[in-house]
């Protein structure tokens, strides 16, 4: 049976990664950097769940996972390509870092997430971002389009009051939401036009958090950008607010 992800004979995947091949030098001091960043990440992560310890086991559980299925590999599995087909979406889209809980937590506390407040975070990976939110007494649910990575941790995270569904982030129902979040560093600009225009369907007064670079659209005003630790290095996140002028 053909592998159906092989491209034909000297042909160039649409969702080639050659582009960010490095050096051996330079991916080797990459990766020393990146452990690094994991060890005072897994270290703080910890520390803040003695406050939370009934969070304590879907993290362990998330993690647990991360080291026998890694989520930075992704496969391009017949599922994985399926669902790429039917949202519009590259490879390369599936894959970026972890969002550490520290992070997630400051972010979400200068957004104004709490016990009122109901989060998605579109793009969830295993959900390690809405573990945060339920530290805060938000309502956690999250959307991923690699089934392989919800099925692994879902029923840990459900027994924390966290969601976490297959599914496309550019189709989901975001109008009961006060809160988004999405990594907008590994998305192409098709994909941020298509979820700008979900966007839209939110509330007005609805905050949207974003890694990397901000939304450039309309009706979406900046309210704060902030410099913050993530797996691979330090980001800006940005804080929107959607603000419809009619």
């Amino acid at each position: 049976m053909t592998d159906p992800t092989s491209p034909a004979p000297g042909a160039k995947r649409d969702d080639d990664l050659e582009e960010f091949d490095l050096p051996f030098f330079e991916r080797l001091a990459l990766q020393l950097q990146v452990r690094v960043f994991a060890l005072i990440i897994r270290f703080t992560d910890l520390l803040l769940l003695l406050w939370r310890p009934r969070l304590l086991r879907p993290y362990l559980a998330i993690w647990w996972q991360e080291l026998i299925h890694t989520p930075y590999r992704a496969r391009r599995t017949f599922e994985v390509v399926r669902a790429l087909k039917a949202t519009g979406q590259r490879f390369r889209e599936l894959i970026y870092g972890e969002t550490p809980l520290m992070t997630a937590l400051y972010v979400f506390n200068r957004a104004g997430v709490g016990r009122t407040s109901r989060l998605i975070d579109l793009g969830a990976g295993r959900g390690r971002v809405l573990i945060a939110a339920r530290w805060l007494g938000a309502e956690a649910r999250g959307v991923e389009l690699i089934a392989d990575h919800v099925t692994r941790v879902a029923p840990r995270l459900q027994a924390a009051g966290i969601t976490l569904t297959v599914g496309d982030m550019t189709r989901e129902e975001l109008g009961d939401a006060t809160h988004l979040f999405t990594n907008w560093l590994a998305l192409t600009p098709e994909t941020k036009a298509r979820l700008i225009e979900r966007f839209r369907t939110c509330r007005p007064g609805t905050r949207i958090i974003t890694v990397t670079r901000p939304i450039e659209a309309e009706d979406f005003v900046r309210l704060s950008r902030h410099w913050m630790l993530f797996t691979w290095g330090v980001e800006v996140v940005w804080i929107h607010e959607y603000r419809p002028a009619r």
